[in-house]
């Protein structure tokens, strides 16, 4: 993979994972502009994901999707679950999920930045 779309992936690595951070510091906190500013970020950041993308470790990007996955179903069906029902999924399953997600997001900047470097290109006859 080459560097550019290493850098890109690691930065939208990081992009989300502030993002989920600041989602939870808007909740708690109560402040808009958080919440407008995760909201940018998680946006963003699978969109530079996406255009990024490429030949990225095939391991790390399925380690990556499925924490993604994982803390979107917790974080997501937790607060959905009390919205509905006024029952949470489990204890502490909203705060899991978030922490799941983050990893999930540091987890793409991890294999990105690790990813083997692009081979040459070759100039066959």
């Amino acid at each position: 993979m080459s560097l550019p779309r290493r850098l890109l992936l690691a930065l939208a690595g990081l992009m989300g994972a502030a993002g989920v951070a600041l989602a939870a510091a808007g909740a708690h906190m109560g402040g808009d502009n958080l919440s407008t500013a995760a909201l940018f970020l998680l946006i963003h950041a699978s969109a530079v994901a996406g255009l990024a993308g490429g030949q990225t470790p095939r391991r790390g990007l399925l380690l990556a999707a499925g924490l993604l996955a994982l803390g979107a179903f917790l974080f997501s069906g937790d607060i959905a679950a009390r919205a509905f029902w006024g029952a949470r999924l489990f204890p502490m399953a909203a705060p899991a999920g978030g922490m799941i997600l983050i990893a999930g997001w540091l987890g793409l900047a991890l294999a990105a930045l690790f990813a083997p470097p692009a081979p040459p290109p070759r100039h066959d006859a």
